[in-house]
C-alpha cells in the first residue's frame, strides 16, 4: 500500500472518536474489540538458564506490543523501534512511508531466570498480536506493520520456526500464521514520544479499542507472567 493510500493514526483516531459520538461503539465493547487465542506453550524452548536475554518482536503498531511485553515479569525492558530495514537511524515518517524496509518492532531484554524466549513467543502469538495478518494489523496496514520475529541467535530461530509449525499442525488459529523468522540484522529505538505510549495515553481511542485489551488478556491468560507495575523505558513517567 502507498503511502498515499494509507490512512494516518491520526485520522483512525477520529474515526473512532466519531464512533463513540455517535453511539456505535460504547466503551465496553471497545475493550472487546481485540480477540485473543488460547494456545499451547511451545514444545521446544529454552533450557533453565539466568543472564539477560534480548528478542525482537514486531507485530502491528509498536505501541501495544510494548505495553503488553512491559507487563511481563521477567522483561527487564521493551523498547520501541525499527528492524529489518536498509535505512540508518529512520524516522517514523520515513517508516510510515513504507520504502525503508523496517518493521515497527520492540526490542525486549529479559531476565531467562524468570521468562523463557518461548513463554515469550508465546505471549506474542496469543495476546499481543494477530499472526494470521499478512502485512497489517488490525486498522494498521503496510509493510511496515508486518509480523516478523528477528531472532538474535541460531537457538531463538529454531525455537520460533518449530513453535510456528507446531501451532499450524495444531490449527489454533483459523488460518495460516504469516509470520516469518528473520536474523536480526539491525534494530533503531524510536522517537520518545512513542515509548511507554500506551501507558501514557490510556484515553486515546486507538489505545483504548486497539491496546488496552491486549494489556487486559495478558493479566487474564498469563497470571504468573503478570507484573502490575510496567517496566518502562522512561523512569520519570512512573515506571519501576
Amino acid at each position: 500500500m502507498t503511502a498515499s493510500a494509507r490512512i494516518s493514526r491520526s485520522t483512525r483516531i477520529v474515526a473512532l472518536l466519531a464512533t463513540l459520538a455517535g453511539g456505535g461503539l460504547s466503551a465496553g465493547s471497545a475493550l472487546a474489540a481485540e480477540p485473543a487465542v488460547t494456545i499451547p506453550p511451545p514444545a521446544l524452548d529454552e533450557t533453565a538458564a539466568s543472564g539477560l536475554e534480548t528478542a525482537i518482536f514486531a507485530g502491528g503498531c509498536f505501541w501495544g506490543v510494548q505495553g503488553v511485553f512491559q507487563h511481563v515479569e521477567g522483561v527487564t525492558r521493551a523498547v520501541s523501534g525499527y528492524a529489518g530495514g536498509t535505512v540508518a537511524d529512520p524516522s517514523y515518517q520515513q517508516v510510515s512511508s513504507e520504502t525503508t524496509g523496517h518493521a515497527e518492532s520492540v526490542k525486549v531484554t529479559f531476565d531467562r531466570s524468570k521468562v523463557s524466549y518461548g513463554k515469550l513467543l508465546q505471549i506474542f502469538f496469543s495476546v499481543a498480536h494477530n499472526p494470521t495478518e499478512l502485512n497489517y494489523q488490525g486498522p494498521d496496514h503496510g509493510t511496515s506493520y508486518r509480523s516478523v520475529l528477528f531472532t538474535m541467535n541460531s537457538e531463538q530461530a529454531k525455537i520460533a520456526e518449530a513453535y510456528i509449525t507446531q501451532l499450524d499442525a495444531a490449527h489454533v488459529f483459523p488460518a495460516k500464521i504469516v509470520t516469518k523468522v528473520t536474523p536480526y540484522t539491525n534494530f533503531y529505538q524510536a522517537e520518545d514520544y512513542h515509548q511507554d505510549y500506551a501507558t501514557l495515553h490510556p484515553g486515546s481511542p486507538y489505545i483504548h479499542f486497539n491496546d488496552l485489551p491486549k494489556i487486559a488478556n495478558l493479566r487474564a491468560m498469563f497470571p504468573d507472567q503478570w507484573r502490575n507495575k510496567p517496566v518502562l523505558v522512561f523512569a520519570s513517567n512512573g515506571g519501576a
